[in-house]
């Protein structure tokens, strides 16, 4: 996948779901929906987008998509494994094949500890889950848009190697 506008990565995710015969979900808290509207925004995404939990309280993040409240007590919500877990949780409530989730700090101020601009994206997929840790640079719209960006990316990404 390519870094692209969100609106191209959104049509490349789409493509290579519907290709491999996938369906997806999102689980957000920074992006507060953005990820899953950039998917929905594209002709022919019932096809394959299940639909999207904007899960931007921990209570959202712990009953709905079952971070364990330990986790989110000694971590915070912004860190890998509460990105796993959420993106676990789209896959699990939403019954899809691939689920991304991203959480992070977007500003003006730091967020649990970590400084702005630090972003976790999460997959999952039957194979297993996974993250990666970012650390963007800007402004709040900036770092949302970078996020949401890296989500679609890298969900894109998983869906070619399917």
């Amino acid at each position: 996948m390519s870094q692209a506008p969100a609106s191209v990565l959104a049509e490349e995710v789409l493509a290579a779901a519907g290709r491999s015969g996938q369906t997806v979900a999102t689980a957000e808290s920074l992006t507060a929906g953005m990820v899953c509207a950039e998917l929905g925004s594209v002709p022919g995404a019932s096809a394959v987008l299940q639909g999207g939990v904007v899960a931007y309280q921990n209570g959202v993040k712990l009953s709905v998509l079952g971070v364990p409240g330990e986790l989110l007590a000694e971590a915070g919500s912004v860190d890998g494994r509460v990105a796993e877990y959420m993106a676990e949780g789209a896959r699990r409530v939403l019954g899809a094949d691939v689920g991304v989730s991203t959480t992070g700090a977007a500003g003006p101020q730091a967020h649990d500890g970590k400084p702005v601009g630090t972003v976790f994206v999460g997959i999952a997929t039957s194979e297993g889950t996974s993250f990666r840790e970012f650390l963007f640079p800007g402004d709040r719209t900036a770092i949302r848009a970078a996020a949401c960006n890296e989500a679609l990316s890298m969900l894109g990404s998983v869906l070619e190697d399917r």
